[in-house]
């Protein structure tokens, strides 16, 4: 699902709020190779993964609670997290609020 528009703002919090599931993202917009994602958290865990690609995580409200290489990181509300490629990382448990994800745009 793309609700990317061709100009003009984006109601990033209105677009997560309205999403049917937490963790189901939907890309907003592209920029270049880039895509940006935004999804609602809601407390669950995210098992670890890595990515060929860095990527970059804002958090617009709440917060985001990270194992990154395996340390502990909190990225709070107006907070931008980048993540390098290849490396670890997982959500912890209490992540909550609204997560903008920009990452390179798949195919």
């Amino acid at each position: 699902m793309c609700a990317e528009k061709s100009a003009g703002s984006i109601d990033m919090a209105g677009i997560s709020a309205g999403l049917p599931e937490a963790w189901s993202s939907v890309v907003v917009g592209r920029v270049g190779t880039a895509q940006i994602k935004v999804l609602r958290m809601d407390g669950r865990t995210v098992p670890e993964e890595r990515h060929e690609a860095a990527e970059a995580l804002l958090v617009l409200d709440g917060l985001l609670r990270l194992a990154v290489d395996g340390r502990p990181v909190d990225v709070g509300p107006g907070a931008l997290y980048t993540v390098p490629a290849g490396t670890p990382h997982a959500v912890l448990p209490g992540s909550q609020g609204t997560l903008v994800i920009v990452e390179r745009a798949e195919g």
